[in-house]
């Protein structure tokens, strides 16, 4: 019987999505299905949820929970697919505190997971329990395939396949969207069907490199006039990636909201009319939070109360990986997995989101070649605070947290050496009891 790991399985709607993905797969309806979290109240609501998607779908999943560090292992054993969907430290206090302690300091932020100081304290807070996993994982369950879906992913996934032995690669829910979305936006919908596409760069970054209508035409040169003509007119949510066409030729897989934030182009104190031009959304990300937390509370009294739920299968990957891993029937994904060669001009040590092809020996990442080369210095601007950061998690130097501050492209075109210096320290000092090995 195959296992599924759920780690931060109080995370209830990605739990439900995931999960019930598997309950409606032939291949994977009569899974054991573990439930790890290490909040008992909101791991209890996640099981009277999935035990009503698995009545629904004809209740053959086993379903089980494992509370804390010490049920962990035993959550983990024998597992043969692990769901990673952690959050170390929540919204309240270490989502407030990386947004309001870099505004005290005149640095504003949109979403603050991937990369920018946000990104970078997030990355430190969750990879030492990630390493836990990880350890945890070579003990109790060293074939497992981990399927990492926590932020910030190119930190995240990077380490661990740098750093351990177990098979990882992350995923995220932007790249399967990508094109679909663009081409609606734009009006375009008619080349929808049968479209070809190609994806590569890195986790919310990755570029749009080809996308050909169903006979082979290249649709860029359409897409790029009309990106070019809907960016003069009413300003609207995609802004910074149409931006983007104009000024880089090239679309981006993740939303304006996140991009907005990872350059030093769009966010500037001195030309707050940037911000109005460009429709960007200041503190989003806290914003997001509150309302998904009064959301869920409204949800989860009404799907409580109900014996069975039925549920559609969604986009996300995970049901179709672990299928094409058990039937050895190839599926395509875009991963996140290390850049062993795959493409030719962005580090090695960077983690890259690029094609690759599940089937019964695991992830099979594609060789992409070369990136244009604007498109990979973007890249690269974003790799820097990445790997200074794991570098900073590996050997637990202080200063490499302010190297990865000073070199991150958005912190470092609004505040000076000596400000990110101190806005590092206080962070540090918020953060002490999430971050002790930096004390």
């Amino acid at each position: 019987m195959t296992k599924i790991t759920f780690m931060g399985a109080g995370s209830t709607v990605f739990a439900r999505n995931v999960l019930g993905d598997c309950m409606c797969s032939p291949i994977l309806q009569d899974a054991e299905m573990a439930l790890y979290d290490i909040d008992p109240k909101r791991l209890e609501e996640s099981l009277v949820i999935l035990e009503a998607v698995n009545r629904g779908q004809g209740g053959r999943a086993r379903l089980k929970t494992y509370l804390g560090v010490e049920q962990r292992r035993d959550a983990l054993r024998g597992a043969d697919f692990v769901v990673n969907a952690i959050q170390v430290g929540g919204y309240d206090p270490c989502t407030i505190t990386d947004f309001e302690i870099p505004k005290k300091y005149g640095l504003r932020q949109t979403i603050g997971d991937t990369l920018g100081i946000g990104g970078i304290m997030r990355a430190l807070r969750t990879i030492p329990v990630m390493e836990g996993f990880a350890e945890d994982m070579e003990a109790v369950c060293p074939h497992a395939l981990f399927l990492n879906y926590s932020n910030p992913m190119a930190m995240l996934s990077g380490y661990i396949q740098r750093y351990s032995t177990i098979r990882t690669v992350g995923l995220c829910h932007s790249v399967q969207v990508c094109s679909e979305t663009l081409l609606k936006e734009l009006g375009m919908e008619d080349q929808l069907e049968g479209r070809r596409e190609l994806i590569a760069g890195i986790n919310h970054m990755g570029w749009l490199l080809k996308l050909e209508d169903k006979n082979g035409q290249d649709l860029y040169p359409e897409i790029r006039r009309r990106a070019k003509e809907k960016n003069a007119g009413e300003k609207h949510n995609d802004m910074v990636r149409l931006d983007y066409i104009d000024k880089l030729g090239y679309y981006c897989t993740e939303s304006s909201e996140h991009n907005s934030e990872y350059n030093m182009f769009y966010i500037k104190r001195n030309y707050p009319e940037l911000i109005d031009r460009f429709n960007i959304p200041l503190d989003e990300y806290p914003r997001r939070c509150i309302n998904q937390i009064k959301g869920w509370e409204d949800e989860r009294t009404a799907l409580s109360s109900k014996d069975t739920l039925e549920h559609q299968r969604s986009s996300e990957y995970a049901s179709h990986i672990m299928e094409a891993v058990l039937t050895n029937r190839p599926y395509k994904i875009g991963g996140n997995v290390l850049n062993t060669g795959l493409i030719d001009n962005l580090p090695a040590e960077a983690c890259v989101e690029v094609p690759c092809l599940i089937d019964n020996t695991g992830v099979n990442p594609c060789h992409v070649g070369r990136l244009p080369e604007q498109l990979a210095a973007m890249n690269r601007l974003n790799i820097n605070v990445q790997l200074l950061t794991i570098e900073a998690a590996h050997t637990r130097k202080k200063e490499h947290i302010y190297q990865a501050a000073m070199l991150d492209p958005h912190t470092a075109s609004e505040l000076s050496l000596d400000d990110i210096f101190h806005m590092v320290d206080d962070l540090l000092e918020a953060h002490k009891n999430w971050l002790p090995q930096f004390n």
